[in-house]
């Protein structure tokens, strides 16, 4: 009797430990509570002329040429504006994931423009969803004294401050959508009924039609208008096809404005983009990673985003 119990004992103790190695690998198995962000809600740092809510990894180096030419009905004698243009060459750096700046010259006016872009939400999936993505963008431009005439003025007289509030959602795999509440500051205006301050709402959609293909639409509309400019101003509108090609994201522009940076396309359009003032153009960047292990993080994120691309095609999104 005494060793029927003690076999009985052991039996137990038996099926206790494989019920606890069971359980210990049932729980491993358990997906955990991660948060899952929301990548690539637009392909690069525009979306057209404006910026996107998207930043470049850290230690990302961009450099980006943005051209624009002069309005398409301006006949055969300009060859359809190809005889205008305006050309910006910039070159942007990711400090970290969530922040970066950027430095600027444009043709138009030649002016020199800097900015910073802080991510400051980050949409989430899954659980503990979050429905969208902000960043503040903030920047600086400069117009140098020959666009102001022949009256000498101080540094500062020629600056103009631009800020705005990047919200942005991937609706789904293919839909991406953004609003940008916008308030420009000019230190001095040409005329007295310039107004200083100009406030604006832009927004912006990027449909993916391909892996490598999408289609994108912009349009700002501006409260307070300048009073200054040679024909009465309109609100910047534009279209492009946008192609990716490993570190390169091209896009062919139609737009109503020649001019690239905020406080221009913004505040100083006056084409009618439907009486056929547009503007052919192309924005082209190409991303470089700084530092000794670039090209393997270069790799390594390659193959992280075709791996969520291909999750991202597969199912949708649940909120």
């Amino acid at each position: 009797m005494k060793h029927q119990i003690i076999y009985i004992a052991l039996v137990l103790l038996g099926f206790q430990v494989n019920a606890q190695d069971l359980t210990d690998i049932l729980e491993s198995q358990l997906p955990k509570n991660e948060v899952e962000y929301v990548e690539a809600t637009f392909k690069g740092t525009r979306i057209i002329n404006g910026h996107s809510v998207e930043n470049r990894k850290k230690g990302t180096l961009e450099f980006l040429i943005s051209h624009r030419f002069g309005r398409i009905n301006s006949g055969a004698e300009e060859l359809f504006g190809l005889d205008q243009s305006n050309i910006r060459l910039a070159l942007e750096y990711a400090i970290i994931d969530d922040l970066m700046v950027g430095l600027g010259r444009s043709s138009f006016d030649k002016t020199f423009d800097g900015f910073v872009k802080y991510k400051f939400l980050k949409q989430q999936k899954g659980k503990g969803a979050f429905p969208f993505s902000a960043s503040f963008f903030g920047s600086a431009a400069y117009d140098q004294p020959t666009s102001f005439g022949s009256e000498p003025k101080s540094f500062s007289t020629n600056l103009t401050y631009t800020s705005q509030l990047l919200i942005a959602s991937k609706i789904s795999p293919a839909f991406s959508f953004q609003i940008t509440p916008t308030f420009i500051h000019r230190n001095s205006v040409v005329l007295q009924a310039d107004p200083q301050n100009i406030f604006a709402i832009g927004t912006g959609a990027r449909m993916k039609i391909t892996n490598r293909m999408a289609v994108s639409a912009e349009y700002f509309y501006q409260f307070d208008e300048l009073a200054s400019l040679f024909e009465p101003p309109t609100n910047s509108l534009a279209f492009a096809v946008e192609f990716e090609t490993g570190g390169h994201v091209f896009q062919i522009i139609l737009s109503n404005t020649i001019t690239m940076i905020e406080k221009s396309f913004i505040t100083e359009t006056t084409g009618d983009f439907f009486d056929g003032d547009i503007h052919l153009g192309f924005n082209i960047s190409r991303a470089f990673q700084v530092g000794r292990h670039g090209k393997k993080k270069t790799r390594n994120k390659k193959n992280i985003e075709k791996r969520k691309e291909k999750k991202d095609n597969e199912s949708g999104y649940s909120y």
